[in-house]
């Protein structure tokens, strides 16, 4: 029988707990974590900035094409 794989946490103290097998692997970093580190936040994930850098973008772009011009309000 094949050895657990084991939480991937990089810090001073690494973690020995079990990984997760569904939900434990990291969508940012590919990493696998147990279920104390599995989120982004916990782990301090290094791809996390670029992930919420995507997000602001793709919901800045969304709000300035949905965004009320005076044109459109004069023909209303």
């Amino acid at each position: 029988m094949a050895a657990k794989k084991r939480c991937q946490l990089q810090a001073e103290t690494p973690c020995n707990s079990a990984v997760l097998r569904i939900v434990g692997q990291c969508p940012h970093c590919r990493a696998e974590f147990c279920g104390v580190h599995r989120l982004p936040e916990h782990h301090n994930c290094n791809k996390l900035e670029d992930c919420r850098q995507q997000a602001f973008e793709r919901n800045k772009a969304k709000l300035e094409s949905e965004r009320t011009v005076a044109p459109k309000m004069a023909m209303a």
